[in-house]
């Protein structure tokens, strides 16, 4: 494909990626009617769906790309410092009594995987439309989730389900910067990767995975993102 192809075509998978966060929030509407409690055997799936989504993002896309652009010792810190940062962020949002874990693990998710979609689509376009499918796969239980995260914590439905709709074109942006600035600057897309994947994880443990956090303490969602820094210290030793 030509430069301008390749172009259009990030434009349009990172487009129908960012689709299914509106989408998944959409799916919402249709269950409305379930009893309480197969309602709440289904947001417990869906969350440990999204769940399982963001953690093979992490270990099948984040994780490996960012390590293969990266010093050992950089992809360390930049995982270690994207769980700190999140800790903070998480820590200063619980402090006002504000929750939005899923839609911040959403947008973790979607950005560096969107950049990485435009970066990659000019060397493999196979592995690009890959991406943009598992982009999808895994905005839907996010928006699913994010959706009635926000809405439980008081956050009027229209409003949430504008935020949703104004994220689709953050897809494509993330993908032509990725395309335009970063498929020459592979130091730097690994280090979104690596920092974002810190993030993640801690996320996972402290607000999603429904059986590790204790109220109001961080140290041990913290401990899941040392505990990983620790299997990748190993991993990186032995390449």
């Amino acid at each position: 494909m030509t430069g301008s192809e390749d172009f259009f075509a990030a434009m349009v998978l990172a487009t129908l990626a960012g689709l299914s966060v509106p989408a998944g929030a959409a799916l919402t509407w249709g269950v409305r009617w379930l009893p309480a409690d197969e309602d709440q055997s289904l947001r417990h799936f869906v969350t440990a769906f999204g769940g399982g989504a963001l953690m093979s993002a992490i270990a099948l896309v984040l994780v490996p790309e960012g390590i293969d652009r990266l010093a050992p010792g950089w992809a360390l810190a930049l995982f270690g410092l994207g769980g700190l940062a999140f800790m903070i962020v998480d820590r200063a949002l619980a402090n006002r009594g504000t929750h939005l874990a899923q839609f911040l693990a959403m947008m973790l998710d979607y950005l560096p995987e969107a950049m990485a979609l435009g970066a990659l689509l000019a060397a493999d376009r196979g592995v690009a439309v890959l991406m943009a499918a598992m982009i999808a796969l895994q905005n839907l239980p996010e928006g699913f989730n994010a959706f009635r995260e926000m809405r439980d914590n008081g956050m009027a439905a229209r409003r949430v389900i504008v935020l949703f709709l104004l994220m689709v074109p953050v897809g494509p942006l993330a993908a032509g910067f990725g395309m335009v600035v970063l498929s020459g600057q592979q130091a730097a897309l690994g280090a979104v990767m690596m920092f974002s994947s810190g993030g993640i994880l801690y996320l996972l443990f402290q607000d999603v995975a429904p059986q590790v956090p204790l109220a109001r303490h961080w140290s041990p969602p913290f401990g899941a993102v040392a505990g990983f820094m620790l299997g990748l210290a190993g991993h990186l030793a032995t390449m």
